[in-house]
């Protein structure tokens, strides 16, 4: 699945600082497409739309918002890793005849369980108007949907599109949003941001179709893949449930607010993390261009030797050049991560202002910045894992992951204000250094692993 990389990286070989700039921005929209996009337009929206609409209204379309990315990314986990790996299995037999019967079929799956979830959310337990909730439920399908897509764009070699893509999308959302604002206030903006993700959902999937152009056939085989990687995709559920839950404990907090439509959140805490999720873009643009590419060489590598029956000699040297890029990509991130991370947290006051953010997100902030640290270590940690395919190892990990948030995240709670965000950062570096030393265990017994523990013959 590391097709694109390849492809950036050489637009980022050119000898000149365009390719850098256009390899690492295309990279960015690639791994973090969704996210940009939505910090962009809503931040746009939210500076001009206090002219156009009310507070309320804002507020009442942030929060649909802000529910339908929690929601749908967190129970479409399973879906998405299932189907990332149905199609990295058919990319490596280089049999991709199925890739588009296998999206829609995926499609229909993930649209029709989400259905049963949100459909009651908005007709049932929320207040909402008749067309504000339809228009809710529309955004909840557009960005499931865009969540399935996304599996596929690191497979694309057209990056150019993808970028694209999100670009018009996103001038679209703001513009349409900040027009309907002033005209039918939250609805408005639900429709006009709904139009910018059809947009994006359907020049991705056009692109898709286009990368594949095969007919539609065998659409549901790859639903046995959910029998026999059952643990895949309990990981999918579980990770995306780790990301939310310190939200969803924060929901609790004293300070949390309850909107006139039933909706519970606590805005401080819910924008402090958003914007400290912003600081992981750079390593998720250089992993894509540079870690996983060079990471990916080794590791073919060294399957492809044992495959032609590579003496002990050569075996060991492609162990050892596994591990050598593999602590290269770790320093390279650590650095890169911690430059961030520590100028971030040191001009957060100075750019807090001028954002006219309040100050009584800056502490959540910063130790959301410090949390996001360790939790990308730990997102390449868990890719790393599934690359060796250790998913009941990963599956751990992300078990330890959602524990220790959750209960860290509801202890600091309790200890009041101050201690707010710490539980993420603590959960986020715990279950990383276990992590580390899972992959590192397994890594450094990586023969073993190939010849006799993943070895059906020898069992």
């Amino acid at each position: 699945m590391a097709g694109i990389g390849f492809a950036l990286r050489r637009l980022t070989s050119r000898d000149d600082l365009l390719g850098i700039v256009q390899g690492y921005t295309h990279s960015a929209v690639v791994s973090s497409g969704p996210w940009l996009f939505t910090i962009l337009a809503v931040g746009s929206i939210n500076l001009f739309g206090i002219y156009l609409t009310t507070v309320a209204e804002l507020i009442t379309f942030r929060v649909i918002l802000i529910y339908n990315f929690a929601f749908s990314l967190a129970f479409s986990g399973p879906v998405l890793l299932v189907a990332t790996r149905y199609l990295a299995d058919m990319i490596f037999r280089k049999e991709v005849e199925e890739a588009p019967g296998m999206l829609l079929a995926a499609m229909v799956l993930l649209l029709g369980s989400q259905a049963m979830i949100v459909v009651p959310f908005y007709l049932f337990v929320v207040d909402l108007p008749p067309d504000l909730a339809a228009a809710g439920i529309v955004n909840y399908f557009l960005v499931a949907a865009i969540w399935l897509v996304n599996v596929f764009l690191t497979a694309l070699k057209d990056y150019r599109s993808v970028t694209l893509a999100f670009l018009v999308g996103m001038i679209t959302a703001g513009g349409a949003s900040l027009w309907l604002a002033g005209v039918i206030g939250a609805l408005g903006i639900t429709i006009g941001f709904n139009i910018g993700l059809g947009i994006i959902f359907f020049g991705l999937i056009a692109r898709v179709f286009a990368e594949y152009p095969y007919r539609i056939m065998r659409p549901w085989r790859f639903m046995r893949y959910f029998r026999k990687y059952w643990d895949l995709a309990l990981a999918g559920l579980i990770y995306n449930l780790a990301i939310w839950v310190d939200k969803w404990v924060m929901w609790c907090a004293p300070e949390r607010e309850i909107t006139a439509a039933g909706f519970v959140t606590y805005p401080a805490y819910d924008g402090a993390m958003f914007l400290a999720y912003l600081t992981i873009v750079p390593a998720m643009a250089i992993f894509i261009v540079n870690i996983e590419t060079r990471f990916f060489e080794h590791y073919q590598r060294f399957y492809r030797d044992i495959e032609h029956h590579a003496n002990y000699h050569r075996i060991d040297s492609n162990h050892r050049n596994i591990i050598q890029a593999l602590l290269m990509a770790s320093r390279n991130v650590v650095i890169l991560q911690f430059c961030i991370c520590v100028t971030v947290i040191l001009v957060a006051g100075r750019l807090f202002d001028v954002l006219s953010i309040p100050p009584l997100q800056l502490g959540i902030f910063r130790f959301g910045v410090l949390g996001s640290l360790f939790h990308v270590l730990l997102m390449f940690v868990g890719i790393v894992l599934a690359y060796f395919d250790l998913r009941r190892v990963m599956l751990l990990v992300q078990v330890v992951f959602l524990l220790t948030n959750g209960l860290f995240t509801w202890a600091t709670m309790e200890m009041g204000f101050a201690w707010y965000g710490y539980g993420y950062f603590m959960a986020s570096l715990v279950t990383f250094v276990l992590g580390y030393g899972l992959c590192a265990w397994y890594v450094g017994r990586l023969p073993f692993l190939t010849f006799v523990q993943n070895n059906t013959s020898v069992r």
